[in-house]
C-alpha cells in the first residue's frame, strides 16, 4: 500500500513528497534541507529508489544532488527542461537574491504515459504552463496527484518566470487536472491538499 508524506523544505518551503511502499520510496521535488529530509528517510528505514522533478525552478532542486549522492538514485525531469538543472536564468535563482542554484544534469527523461519505478506505477501528464517542462504524477489506483506548481489550493501557479505562460498553463489544468476524478486529491507545490472538485467548484481562476 502506497502512503504519501508531505515535508515542506527550503526557502521556499516547497512541498517536498515522499512516496512509499513497504521499504522502498520515491522522492518528489526535493527542495532543500537536505538534513530534515534525510532524518525522515533514515527514520522510515526506506531505499529511496528515483527522485522525481515535477519541473525544475530552483525552490524544487535545492537538494538534488545531495539526495542523488546519498541514496545513489537517478534523477528524472521532462525533456523541456533538460538544461535548467545547471543554468540559473532558467531555472529563476539568478533573479532571486538568494544565491545561483544548481545541480547536475538530470539521469533520465519524463515523458507522458503510464510509468512503473520498482513497485510504483503512475501517470506522467505533461502540464505547461507555469514552466514548459512541468509535469503531474497521476497516482489513479490511490487517488492523488502531485501536480507541483500548476494548481494550487484556490490558486494557480505563477507564469511571470521564464518560459511562463498564462493561457497554456489553464489549458494544462482543465484538460489534464480537471478531466480526473473529482474525488482525486491533489498535491500542490505549495500550500495545502486540494481535490479536483474544490477547484472545479471553487478557484477564483475557473468558478
Amino acid at each position: 500500500m502506497l502512503k504519501i508524506t508531505r515535508l515542506p523544505l527550503g526557502i521556499m518551503g516547497t512541498n517536498s513528497y515522499i512516496i512509499t511502499s513497504e521499504a522502498q520510496a520515491i522522492i518528489v521535488d526535493p527542495g532543500g534541507d537536505f538534513d530534515k529530509l534525510d532524518q525522515f528517510i533514515k527514520e522510515k528505514d526506506v531505499t529511496v529508489i528515483a527522485i522525481l522533478l515535477t519541473h525544475a525552478h530552483f525552490d524544487h532542486i535545492g537538494a538534488v544532488d545531495e539526495a542523488r549522492e546519498a541514496y545513489q538514485a537517478p534523477v528524472y525531469l521532462h525533456a523541456a527542461e533538460k538544461e535548467w538543472l545547471m543554468d540559473s536564468s532558467l531555472n529563476g535563482s539568478a533573479l532571486f537574491q538568494l544565491g545561483e542554484i544548481t545541480a547536475r544534469p538530470a539521469d533520465r527523461e519524463l515523458n507522458p504515459g503510464q510509468m512503473e519505478i520498482g513497485p510504483f506505477t503512475f501517470e506522467v501528464r505533461h502540464t505547461p504552463g507555469h514552466s514548459p517542462g512541468s509535469v503531474s504524477f497521476v497516482f489513479r489506483n490511490q487517488r492523488f496527484t502531485v501536480a507541483g506548481d500548476t494548481l494550487f489550493q484556490r490558486g494557480i501557479g505563477r507564469t511571470d518566470l521564464p518560459g511562463g505562460d498564462r493561457e497554456i498553463l489553464e489549458d494544462s489544468i482543465t484538460t489534464q487536472l480537471f478531466s480526473l476524478r473529482n474525488d482525486m486529491k491533489i498535491y500542490p507545490g505549495h500550500g495545502l491538499p486540494t481535490t479536483v472538485e474544490e477547484e472545479k467548484n471553487e478557484n477564483p481562476f475557473f468558478s
